[in-house]
């Protein structure tokens, strides 16, 4: 380890992370990183390094863990095929501002340009994919660089970052000095200064409001906003609607929450935004799944835009007042600013749009009559079964949307998805690291039989670390969110989705899990009991009818208004 008081490039990377207060990291070794590997080994009593199954998986358990935590996820890989394989996490990490810190192994410094062994420029390939990705070359130049890292990471929005270490810097030693964080960069500001008269307009507005509709993205979440949100929107009267990534920001039964925006959100918050006059985004994009056709978006509406980013002003839409500023620092401060409003018969509106959406959608989803099994009365029932306390985590597809629309939420930091880039075979290895960031909370990944198959090889870090994740497949043979566009837009010509699939329990049981099928409705109840009471990781394979349909459903290329409720049925208030 050390050299004439000295230590190795490798060992400082190490001993830097453990200052930064990382307590886990995910990863997979390879040559280039070896010594870093090496290194680890002389600190397994106060570092955690999860072995993964494959690289991806190592970025996807991080962001899992980053997202329930509000920390940074750490990952260590080798060079060329080792980082290349977290380029989707990386991507995924970027649009959903998941704070990670991803270190890759790097050939020798005089090696590099010569098409070596596993090389690859992972820092001209990852740029555009991250917050900031460097190359280090020094071993002293290592813990300024860390450091560097994790504050780049973790503030202002946060995001993935790289570090590139070659190898001779791993093995190169330097003088160990007390570690110090970073705290500021000459050309890196995070945390922007409130301007209060934008706050006095951003008031203004709200006061004079009639119909209201507060919007909480994930910013909501990140800056820890959850409080100061509740507390504004309960001042306001005003009804509060949330995106996908901004789901658990508000309580699910709280009496001014109204659902959640999007292509597949509620018939409320939906349709009323081209009845609001007065918006209030907080911490979320207006990307084209909340807004549709920004055409006609919003019509009426006078917007207000709170984000960190600078760069989210007028991207999508043009705010009349925009407050570059932390979520949550903005609404303490304008929150005294806001009068005592009410607004009962805007609320009301609201209220009709429910019972209509409910009588239609949500009863026929929840409680069908009869005919197969249905993927939301399977998620209504876990939720109810775990008292809608746990960490929802979701791959991406129908099993995504139905998981977002009937779970229910008590807490904040519940809902683990990949929202911006839509990756499949993110739901398994997230959910990894959000139990293994949370270990006091129950874990329910909610995954398609074609996502799953993607990194399903991670049932084996499962079975290493003995992580309690309660698995619900529901399973339809098909790749169905694909499926539905299939029938509803070309004509039911299901082209390369229909899936031949195994015997999901039995590959469960190889690796040590705990399952069992269901085929039938009356089965369902007492299965998810079992789940719920089964101490470790259990996969519920339930049988789902291959013909369900997510709605209701805002159709690509129609206004936020113009709501599919069934296949050519559209709502009407």
């Amino acid at each position: 380890m050390s050299n004439n008081n000295k230590i190795t490039g490798a060992h400082a990377l190490i001993k830097s992370l453990i200052a930064e207060g990382v307590d886990r990291v995910f990863g997979y070794p390879g040559g280039a990183i070896m010594p870093v590997y090496d290194a680890l080994y002389d600190f397994s009593d106060s570092l955690e390094h999860v072995l993964v199954r494959h690289e991806q998986g190592a970025a996807h358990a991080a962001e899992g863990y980053a997202r329930v935590t509000g920390r940074p996820g750490v990952v260590i890989v080798t060079s060329g095929p080792g980082a290349t394989n977290i380029i989707t996490g990386l991507s995924d990490a970027l649009m959903d501002s998941t704070p990670m810190v991803v270190i890759t192994g790097q050939v020798a410094s005089g090696m590099l340009g010569s098409e070596a062994f596993q090389e690859t420029d992972v820092v001209a390939i990852t740029l555009p994919i991250t917050k900031w990705a460097t190359q280090i070359r020094r071993a002293e130049d290592i813990p300024a660089m860390v450091a560097r890292a994790f504050h780049i990471a973790s503030t202002g929005r946060p995001g993935p970052v790289v570090l590139d270490i070659a190898k001779d810097a791993q093995i190169g030693t330097m003088a160990w000095k007390e570690y110090e964080k970073c705290t500021f960069i000459r050309s890196y500001k995070p945390s922007p200064d409130i301007q209060h008269i934008k706050l006095q307009q951003a008031a203004a507005i709200i006061n004079e409001a009639q119909r209201p509709l507060i919007m909480a993205g994930h910013g909501a979440s990140i800056s820890g906003a959850e409080k100061a949100l509740t507390a504004l929107a309960e001042k306001a009267d005003a009804p509060v609607a949330a995106t996908l990534l901004g789901l658990s920001a508000v309580p699910s039964d709280h009496p001014l929450y109204r659902g959640m925006l999007g292509m597949h959100g509620n018939i409320g918050p939906n349709f009323m935004t081209n009845r609001a006059d007065v918006i209030l985004g907080v911490g979320l994009r207006f990307d084209d799944r909340v807004t549709s056709m920004l055409a006609n978006y919003a019509p009426d509406a006078r917007i207000i835009h709170i984000d960190i980013d600078p760069s989210e002003e007028n991207k999508n839409v043009r705010p009349e007042c925009f407050i570059n500023a932390d979520a949550r620092e903005a609404l303490e401060a304008l929150l005294p600013l806001v009068n005592a409003g009410s607004h009962r018969e805007w609320l009301a509106e609201f209220d009709k749009c429910d019972k209509i959406e409910r009588d239609i959608v949500i009863e026929a989803e929840v409680n069908p009559a009869s005919g197969k099994i249905k993927m939301g009365e399977v998620i209504s029932r876990v939720s109810e079964a775990t008292g809608h306390a746990a960490i929802v985590v979701t791959d991406v597809g129908q099993n995504q949307m139905f998981a977002a629309r009937y779970s229910r939420f008590t807490q904040p930091r519940s809902m683990v998805t990949s929202g911006g880039l839509g990756t499949m075979g993110f739901g398994l290895p997230a959910a990894i690291g959000a139990k293994m960031g949370c270990p006091e909370r129950d874990v329910v990944l909610y995954v398609g039989d074609g996502g799953l198959q993607m990194t399903i090889q991670e049932l084996g870090t499962i079975m290493q670390y003995g992580t309690d994740v309660k698995i619900v497949l529901l399973n339809n043979n098909f790749l169905g969110n694909v499926r539905q566009w299939q029938a509803m837009f070309f004509n039911s010509r299901f082209s390369q989705t229909p899936m031949l699939n195994p015997d999901f329990i039995a590959i469960a049981a190889a690796y040590g899990i705990a399952g069992e099928n269901v085929a039938t409705r009356e089965e369902l109840d007492a299965a998810i009991e079992r789940m719920t009471a089964h101490k470790g990781s259990y996969l519920l394979n339930v049988n789902i009818d291959a013909t369900d349909m997510i709605f209701p459903m805002i159709a690509p290329g129609h206004d936020v208004d113009n709501i599919m409720i069934a296949p050519d049925t559209y709502f009407t208030l």
